[in-house]
């Protein structure tokens, strides 16, 4: 299956929507362990952290000046954060540019690593780290979808429940655009889904 998320990330061409330039950069890195039935390495950020703490995300975080480019960035802050060395990550494509609630830039990029990579967690920004299969987002078991406005664009935003873990926000549009790409799920991000329980969750503002 690993081929195939390969084949069909190499293929891809994210979009590039026109956000304000003014906003600042930051970029996280989607892990996707090679094997036949893939995992994504995701993250429980610690409940230290001034921002997005105790959330579900994919490590990475802000353009540093020094970052020639942000998937540096992604690197650099998944070694910080997981101890994932940039040389065990293959880079195979990237998604589109999103927004996120505290209005950065985020740039996702996606890239294979081995199964037999183990992971250490940096306890002042990561409380725990986790795998979740790919394939348990196939068929969109969502628990809730956020209505959240942006730009005066309508965003329908699955959430997801992982054992204990629940995956909302940018974590969970990453993860809808990416088993789209995989699975070609046409999960819908500007229609308001029929059957989900649906929750007013926040107002982004230009």
């Amino acid at each position: 299956m690993w081929q195939d998320i390969e084949e069909r990330l190499k293929l891809y061409q994210p979009s590039s929507p026109l956000f304000p330039s003014s906003l600042q950069e930051a970029a996280v890195l989607i892990p996707i362990i090679k094997k036949e039935q893939p995992e994504l390495v995701l993250t429980l950020r610690s409940d230290k952290l001034a921002s997005h703490r105790g959330e579900v995300a994919f490590p990475g975080g802000k353009r540093d000046p020094e970052d020639v480019d942000l998937l540096q960035t992604a690197l650099r802050e998944s070694e910080e954060e997981i101890a994932l060395l940039p040389d065990n990550v293959e880079i195979i494509g990237s998604l589109p540019t999103l927004i996120s609630k505290n209005l950065l830039k985020v740039k996702p990029y996606v890239g294979f690593v081995d199964d037999s990579l183990s992971y250490q967690a940096n306890l002042d920004e990561i409380a725990l780290i986790f795998t979740v299969p790919l394939s348990y987002f196939r068929e969109d078991p969502r628990i809730v979808t956020h209505r959240i406005d942006y730009l005066n664009i309508e965003w329908y935003i699955p959430c997801y429940q992982y054992h204990q873990f629940k995956i909302w926000g940018l974590t969970a549009i990453m993860i809808a655009e990416l088993v789209n790409i995989v699975f070609d799920t046409n999960i819908s991000f500007h229609e308001k889904p029929a059957d989900s329980l649906l929750i007013d969750y926040t107002q982004l503002k230009k």
